[in-house]
């Protein structure tokens, strides 16, 4: 299928137009790779480039430079996505073209210039373009190229790296249940207010639980992201409770959406280092309260909750947390040398860590032997933990990563760090998934007029991520399960077969239990270039 895609246009690009407002000018392909060579324009095109500023002039030398790793399959495989679809018409509207054929176009010339030897580019993109003119407008080229983000790209690559290697045909699986329904049990919610003395912290719970519960099954606490809520993944909390599992949703008060807002009034601030310390210890309380209520006479939840049995499930800066609770180290003095100097190029999930750097320097140890298990969905990781305090998790962990995702890139953010979490560990990709896909709809604000930017924007939410919060649903559910004595009719969940049948048009996921050599190749060049 890839071969038939990369056949050569019997028509190549031979001249590009240049418009820039008013004015327009042309350019031979040739012309074109002596300024990728030697950084200097033709003289011909020199009273145009004058028009130009000096950033917007390196913008175009450094584009036509620069060589993005992608090969073909990962390539074809992310234009088929949802967020490759929307990467298409937004580069799409660079051209101009008088029919509505840019897009196909477009796909053709990028798919062919993937397979070049030499690797993808943008002069190899435009050299494939089918016809012998085209046409550019410089004033949205600048707004797209400077989206063209390099770990983006990697992570793609990463991605179509980490597909299971399966024949043509769909994988043959004998399902025991359809793990993304909702089970039997009629789910309830007790709503709490904890108060911890000690620390003096407010803590607000939601307990999700139904007449099914048991000491067979694992207590799950939900650890929530930056600014958030204790609900933002209450579908995922609902499902889970439809099976008998007890759901407890905790809000941690230094880092909810409430400080923020206190934040922004100039109260207090937006995260303080402290919080890196408070959070697990906000889960370790929850944990004491919750053996407390298991013991108390006429309590619905008395004699159901395995409190010695726990699995935690964090989101973003709640994924952190949870790595956290089950042995990760934080490494403040790691984090400051990382930091330091570096803050115009980081990621929103790289700046939020850097605050850890504030606190006292000594490795932090902040496991709760009660947990035995650990979700991550997009975890903050690359900064926070240094360069082994991930090898210090003492638990099976299964790590989620959005290939989309710009607060927390994938590749950075997930997939580096998994390859120091010891075994037993998955890794699960979903390929066009960006950092909100796995919320829940209402706990998103809303995304109206935010700028799709390298670092904001073009989030994939709602209706549109009902496929991807469908199977986090199955993989969560199948993970808690093997808490259980149900763990074996679960297991087929958790397999690189399951993600291939799972997968739908627009978000194929992958999944993983060790990081293949050919994917690895893609980690090696991103922790030479830090």
């Amino acid at each position: 299928m890839i071969g038939q895609l990369v056949n050569k246009p019997l028509q190549a690009v031979e001249t590009v137009v240049v418009r820039y407002g008013a004015f327009a000018e042309s350019i031979s392909i040739a012309e074109l790779k002596n300024v990728a060579k030697t950084g200097e324009f033709p003289d011909s095109f020199k009273s145009y480039t004058g028009k130009l500023s000096k950033e917007q002039r390196d913008l175009i030398v450094g584009a036509l430079r620069a060589k993005i790793p992608i090969n073909v399959a990962a390539m074809s495989n992310l234009l088929n996505t949802q967020i490759g679809s929307t990467i298409l018409e937004d580069l799409a509207t660079v051209i101009q073209r008088e029919d509505d054929a840019g897009a196909k176009a477009l796909r053709e010339s990028l798919i062919l210039a993937a397979s070049e030897k030499d690797g993808f580019s943008l002069l190899s993109s435009i050299t494939a373009y089918p016809g012998q003119r085209l046409e550019i407008n410089l004033s949205q080229a600048f707004r797209v190229f400077k989206s063209l983000n390099t770990a983006f790209w990697q992570t793609q690559q990463f991605m179509s790296a980490i597909a299971p290697q399966l024949a043509s045909r769909e994988p043959e699986l004998s399902l025991p249940l359809d793990a993304t329904q909702t089970g039997s049990s009629e789910v309830e919610e007790i709503n709490l207010n904890l108060q911890d003395d000690k620390r003096d912290r407010t803590l607000p719970l939601d307990i999700y639980w139904s007449n099914t519960a048991s000491v067979e099954k694992p207590v799950i606490v939900f650890s929530h992201g930056m600014g958030s809520v204790r609900n933002e993944l209450r579908y995922l909390a609902s499902h889970l409770a439809s099976y008998g599992f007890v759901v407890a949703a905790l809000e941690h008060p230094g880092s909810n959406e409430a400080n923020t807002h206190a934040a922004i009034a100039g109260k207090t601030r937006l995260l303080k280092p402290q919080e890196f310390l408070e959070r697990p210890q906000d889960i370790s309380f929850v944990i004491d309260e919750l053996v407390h209520i298991n013991q108390t006479a006429d309590n619905p939840l008395q004699g159901k909750l395995a409190t010695d049995k726990v699995m935690v499930v964090g989101y973003s800066f709640g994924g952190g947390t949870a790595l956290s609770i089950a042995g990760a180290r934080l490494q403040p003095e790691s984090l400051r040398k990382r930091c330091q100097g570096n803050l115009a190029i980081l990621s929103f999930g790289q700046g939020l860590q850097c605050i850890g750097q504030e606190l006292p320097e000594k490795n932090y140890q902040l496991r709760d032997k009660r947990v035995k298990s650990i979700v991550a969905l997009n975890p903050t990781s690359s900064l926070m933990f240094g360069e082994t305090g991930l090898e210090s998790v003492e638990v099976p962990t299964l790590v989620l990563a959005s290939s989309a995702d710009k607060t927390n890139p994938a590749l950075t953010e997930q997939i580096i760090g998994f390859g120091k979490i010891p075994s037993p560990k998955w890794l699960v990709g979903i390929v066009g998934a960006t950092h909100l896909s796995v919320k829940d709809p209402s706990a998103i604000v809303s995304q109206k007029g935010k700028p799709n930017t390298p670092l904001t924007g073009g989030e994939v939410i709602g209706e549109k991520a009902a496929d991807i919060r469908k199977f986090v649903k199955a993989i969560v559910l199948a993970f808690a399960a093997q808490l259980s004595p149900e763990a074996d009719k679960y297991k087929v969940f958790l397999t690189a077969d399951y993600a291939q049948i799972a997968s739908t048009k627009n978000f194929p996921f992958r999944l993983v239990t060790e990081i293949p050599p050919d994917a690895a190749k893609a980690i090696e060049t991103v922790i030479s270039e830090q």
